[in-house]
Formats: C-alpha cells, sequence, structure tokens
C-alpha cells in the first residue's frame, strides 16, 4: 500500500508514485511538453521512465498528487550537491499540475511537501529553473518566498554537442602521451 500525505489543501493528497504509475506519469510529462510549448521534445518511453525511476539505482523520485482521487498533477525531483555548502541539495526536475486542477493548492501542496522532505533530509537547499515567459509560475514561486538566481545562466550540452564532447575525452585518453 502506497503512503498518501495529506495536505491543507481540501481533496489534495498526495503520494510516491510506484511503478504501476509509469504509463501516468509519461501522460503528465507530455502535457507539460504541450504547456511549454515543446510537444514533440519527449523522447521518454515508458520503459525508459521504468529503468531509471523504479530501476537498481533509481535516478530521481515523483510523487503524485490527486485531487478528489483524480490524478491532478506531478514534481519529479532527485538530489544534486552543493560543494560550498558540503551538503546535498534537492532539484525539482519539473513541476506540473493538470490546468482543470489549478487554484486548488495542488502545486502549492507538491511544492511544501519538497521543502519538507529537504529539511528532513537535511538539504542545504531546494532549487529549480523556471521559463522565463511562464509568468504565473514566476509569479508563484515569489509568492511563496523563492528568489531568481540573477547572475546565473542555465548550460547545457546534448545530442550530437554531446557525443562530440564525450568522443574527445577517448580520444585523449587513446593518444600515447608524449615525452
Amino acid at each position: 500500500m502506497t503512503q498518501t500525505v495529506t495536505t491543507a489543501h481540501p481533496g489534495v493528497v498526495l503520494r510516491p508514485a510506484v511503478r504501476a504509475d509509469v504509463a501516468l506519469i509519461l501522460a503528465l510529462i507530455r502535457e507539460l511538453a504541450e504547456y511549454e510549448r515543446e510537444p514533440d521534445a519527449v523522447l521518454a518511453t515508458e520503459a525508459l521512465l521504468e529503468a531509471q525511476l523504479f530501476g537498481a539505482q533509481p535516478a530521481a523520485e515523483v510523487m503524485i498528487a490527486e485531487a478528489d482521487g483524480q490524478p491532478a498533477g506531478f514534481a519529479l525531483f532527485f538530489h544534486n550537491f552543493s560543494t560550498w555548502q558540503g551538503r546535498r541539495g534537492l532539484y525539482l526536475e519539473d513541476l506540473f499540475v493538470r490546468p482543470q486542477f489549478r487554484g486548488r493548492g495542488v502545486g502549492h501542496a507538491l511544492i511544501a511537501y519538497l521543502a519538507r522532505l529537504a529539511v528532513q533530509r537535511d538539504c542545504a537547499r531546494f532549487e529549480w529553473s523556471v521559463l522565463d515567459w511562464n509568468a504565473p509560475a514566476i509569479g508563484f514561486y515569489r509568492r511563496i518566498g523563492a528568489v531568481g538566481m540573477d547572475g546565473w545562466t542555465v548550460q547545457r550540452i546534448d545530442g550530437e554537442a554531446l557525443r562530440r564532447l564525450a568522443a574527445s575525452s577517448a580520444d585523449a585518453a587513446d593518444r600515447p602521451e608524449s615525452d
């Protein structure tokens, strides 16, 4: 039996995702991609999610929010590490609430639960990224006390550029050292 977490919001409960939720998680990820104007960017499959979330070494955790017994949203998160703090942090990769459940406290319940989890796990911080055009989300985050990190920009390397960079390391390792 999955342990549910009651919230301060009427009809809203949270629960850790289980293997049987993989199809739901993928559906919520696809709905998030639609909202973020990237419907074709989702490459995840049920098999990949099952292996990464419920395999021998889970890469992330998921909390499912339900409102009146219906799947209302999710939060996918994992630990990172702060070298300056010398402690791990909690990183929220995705937070999504289905449109019909917005305004009922579902997002607040998820993010407040993760904040509590971060404190329980002795995390130095709880952080996430938000698209700069997502004014409703940014407004919500400011209302709960989040602060934008001025002076920092997200850097990413993927696809062919990632493969080229990885190959440059292998090439260097395969070359004999010169005297």
